[in-house]
């Protein structure tokens, strides 16, 4: 662990209501497909918000939404901004990381407004955290599919200000062939602040000022389309640097399309997701749930980051404990 240093007290943004107008980034990829654009706006209607564009939306500079300048340019002008108030990634993609050591954090506790997107985002979740106590909200951004059961959650995450309370996956119509399950690979109950976010960004994070605090934490993961043995590598690397040990409770969320390749495999024999999850987290010592609709899956959860929250390993559930926002 690099740094010890205490994040602030934790800060709390106020609820949506209609008509608020939120301010849509692109921190990480560009997106400038006019029709994506259309259905943001569309999504934003739909839930009684106005929109505003950074204005460095429709940007590309190679695979990103912008330059670095631009990108934090538009994150700062939002959160300063008196009639925004709220900040959705458009998208996630890549890049957002290259933004941690340039961002002003005070100003951003000055501002404290929901901050909301998921993947690639969690960089900027990490990092906000830890820099400004403000919780932030691992949840679609503004181009996901928006399920009812995301839109469910979604609204009580952001525009109520009671707890969230129990969280489960949503009932199946198919009871045999579910496509929702949670599995228990250590049984158990955990309580603790939530945090968490992409696999892939929360490894790559370690070793730096924004890396991940997971003592006593409820610590959930999640990720996309990566082989098992990358998984392994990079839980792997987490144990080694004592993220498990540390951790009060564990969640994998779904991992939509995470098997060895159907043409190229990596290698001519592997493991399976579940066997490399039972591997690594099987033999921790705390609570640990696999299959929460956390992240890439068309019904998906929004999570507040840094509040109380009890993991029940065995009944599948995840309690928020506090209210999100004020």
């Amino acid at each position: 662990m690099t740094t010890s240093a205490q994040s602030p007290a934790l800060l709390k943004p106020a609820a949506l209501k209609p008509g608020d107008t939120v301010g849509l980034i692109t921190p990480s990829t560009y997106v400038s497909n006019p029709d994506s654009l259309q259905l943001a706006e569309r999504t934003m209607d739909y839930f009684g918000l106005r929109h505003k564009y950074g204005r460095n939306v429709r940007k590309r500079n190679g695979y990103l939404g912008g330059t670095v300048e631009e990108r934090v340019a538009d994150l700062h002008e939002m959160f300063a901004d008196p009639e925004v108030r709220a900040v959705f990634a458009l998208r996630g993609g890549y890049g957002s990381s290259q933004l941690l050591d340039r961002l002003d954090y005070s100003l951003i506790r000055r501002h404290p407004k929901i901050f909301l997107g998921y993947s690639d985002i969690t960089a900027l979740h990490l990092a906000i955290h830890r820099r400004s106590g403000l919780v932030t909200f691992h949840g679609p951004t503004a181009l996901s599919r928006f399920s009812p059961y995301t839109q469910e959650h979604f609204r009580r995450a952001l525009f109520e200000t009671k707890p969230l309370g129990l969280l489960r996956n949503p009932p199946d119509s198919d009871p045999l062939r579910p496509a929702h399950t949670t599995r228990t690979v250590r049984p158990g109950r955990a309580r603790g602040p939530l945090v968490g976010g992409n696999l892939t960004l929360i490894s790559t994070t370690l070793g730096t000022p924004f890396e991940i605090d997971t003592r006593g934490k409820i610590f959930f993961l999640e990720d996309v389309e990566e082989q098992p043995y990358s998984i392994d590598r990079m839980l792997t690397h987490l144990r080694l640097a004592g993220k498990f040990a540390e951790a009060a409770g564990v969640i994998f969320g779904e991992c939509a399309d995470c098997r060895p390749r159907d043409f190229r495999p990596s290698f001519e024999s592997n493991f399976s997701l579940g066997e490399i999850l039972d591997e690594i987290l099987g033999k921790l010592r705390v609570p640990v749930l696999f299959g929460l609709t956390i992240g890439h899956t068309p019904d998906q959860l929004t999570l507040p980051l840094g509040l109380m929250a009890t993991l029940d390993a065995d009944q599948g559930t995840l309690t928020i404990e506090e209210s999100a926002t004020v």
